[in-house]
């Protein structure tokens, strides 16, 4: 058996490593992989057990409660209404379990746990990687899920705690929402470093007119900013290419003449492209914001991601 120099053995520093750890009951992780996989096979794969025992413990907790969580369906399962009740119970269980653990590691001088993001695609390329990064320099033990997802569906994960901060350009005056951090960042046109707009220190859509137009989809915040300019201007973009993904966007403008559009932090690394801000009325000055859900305390290792988060934004401003 594999000894430390101390003496200790390697089950040893395993069992001290989980010393502490404060660990859900089985039945609502169980729960919350059914429910997020949507299948009872695909959860039972995920936890490493068999789907028929998992199945079982289901079914057991469904008749101690008296009601049917899931609905069988031929291809998985799907919650039902009070399954969603009892969902809801379940998120909130997890997420207040998780504070009270990073809380008590706090106690202990110590920044562990897993943060939570949802994020905008605009700070994908660069922006959120490289704060993750720096911050683990400092805090090794603390680890993120990271999802990117359109501006609604993030609202919806703060609201549904499965994101403990967002990164997002538009908030839609939500009141459940508290806001950390603001960066002003402008709307630009972004071509390549050849393109003869390269050279214009500002542009207007009006501008963009003659070359082909790479525009978002309406999943990203950019689209919906464009549409409303465009809604008072005396003309409409025809694109050429219409997409959801911004590096498919930038890559179409790097081999053609074409424009695309984005904020700022996210084409500020981009050394072969050029971001030129636009000045037409709701575009030139864009913000980007830090969030979390009104009312709720963060876990330690989340709170301490967001003042570093905090603290960039401020060197952004």
């Amino acid at each position: 058996m594999e000894k430390s120099t101390s003496g200790e053995t390697a089950s040893g520093r395993q069992a001290n490593a989980a010393k502490g750890v404060l660990r859900p009951p089985r039945i609502l992780i169980y729960v919350n992989a059914v429910a997020r996989h949507g299948s009872i096979r695909k959860a039972a794969e995920s936890l490493h057990m068999a789907s028929s025992a998992l199945n079982r413990r289901i079914l057991d907790l469904e008749n101690e409660l008296g009601t049917t969580l899931f609905e069988r369906l031929a291809r998985g399962v799907r919650l039902t209404t009070a399954g969603e009740v009892y969902m809801n119970y379940v998120r909130r269980a997890l997420t207040d379990l998780e504070l009270v653990s990073s809380q008590i590691e706090h106690l202990r001088g110590l920044v562990r746990g897993r943060v939570r993001i949802a994020a905008t695609e605009s700070v994908a390329g660069r922006l959120l990687p490289a704060a993750i990064a720096k911050f683990q320099l400092k805090h090794p033990g603390v680890y993120f899920n990271v999802v990117i997802e359109a501006a609604g569906r993030l609202l919806d994960a703060l609201a549904a705690d499965t994101a403990d901060l967002i990164l997002t350009h538009d908030l839609y005056n939500r009141s459940d929402v508290s806001i950390l951090a603001v960066a002003t960042q402008p709307f630009c046109a972004v071509v390549s470093q050849d393109h003869p707009l390269a050279s214009h220190a500002t542009l207007r859509l009006r501008d963009c007119l003659a070359y082909p137009i790479a525009l978002a989809d309406e999943s990203l915040a950019g689209r919906g900013l464009i549409d409303r300019a465009l809604l008072k201007a005396s003309f409409q973009f025809e694109p050429a290419l219409v997409s959801n993904s911004i590096e498919t966007m930038k890559a179409y403008a790097r081999l053609s003449q074409a424009v695309c559009f984005q904020f700022r932090v996210g084409t500020a690394f981009d050394a072969d492209m050029v971001s030129i801000p636009l000045t037409d009325p709701g575009l030139a000055k864009t913000e980007l914001f830090l969030a979390m859900r009104r009312g709720r305390s963060l876990p330690g290792a989340a709170a301490a991601f967001s003042e570093h988060m905090s603290a960039i934004f401020d060197e952004m401003a």
